[in-house]
């Protein structure tokens, strides 16, 4: 069934969104560190903002996890103020700033700033709420992301939000969140896995008016 997120699901959801993190596959393709990236991934969403988030569960286990925000703007902010603070200080203590991997990717993600990779359109006064969804690889093309966009979008129009947005890397994410009724709002390209993947990668912006 789908239903909203609880405190119980935190972990089956950090794990699924960390198994997920790299275009469909684990962040560990490009960082050293599971609690790390699993916090920067995760941490406003079910520690702030639990409400906004909803799993979809067989079996009573969580197979896939829409982890959402009503408002950018004010996520961003509570990000900045509070979720970024503990995330530096993990960093610096953990160990993880001297690993090779997380060096590499730290200097490729300075460079993409550099150029202006990050520079995008604001489309928050259209489209305020955005999200992450995430399903675990052997319950993919199930329709299981149909489902959970469906009931994030039926909680954004009571909540009275006017407008949804997401981006992805993904040209299958891309097609899926068209066939879901998204419209594509931006086109351009990131270019800080190309020590791993060879080539410079898409990033789509899709929104949707509710």
């Amino acid at each position: 069934m789908i239903r909203k997120y609880e405190a119980k699901d935190r972990q089956e959801a950090r794990d699924i969104v960390y198994d997920c993190a790299f275009m469909g596959e684990p962040a560990s393709a490009f960082f050293d560190g599971k609690k790390l990236i699993s916090d920067s991934l995760t941490l406003y969403f079910t520690d702030y903002e639990p409400r906004s988030s909803f799993v979809k569960e067989i079996d009573k286990k969580v197979v896939g996890c829409l982890i959402g925000a009503k408002n950018k703007v004010v996520s961003e902010r509570v990000i900045k103020d509070k979720v970024a603070p503990s995330l530096f200080y993990e960093a610096l203590t953990s160990g993880a700033l001297l690993k090779i991997k997380n060096i590499r990717l730290l200097l490729n993600l300075i460079s993409s700033m550099i150029e202006g990779e990050f520079k995008l359109p604001n489309f928050t006064d259209e489209y305020p709420a955005t999200f992450h969804i995430n399903i675990k690889k052997e319950f993919r093309d199930q329709r299981i992301g149909a489902e959970l966009i469906a009931a994030f979008l039926s909680y954004l129009k009571e909540e009275g939000v006017l407008g949804v947005h997401i981006a992805t890397m993904s040209n299958s994410a891309a097609r899926f969140f068209s066939a879901q009724g998204f419209q594509l709002l931006h086109q351009g390209f990131r270019s800080y896995f190309k020590h791993i993947l060879h080539k410079n990668i898409p990033i789509y912006i899709y929104g949707k008016k509710l």
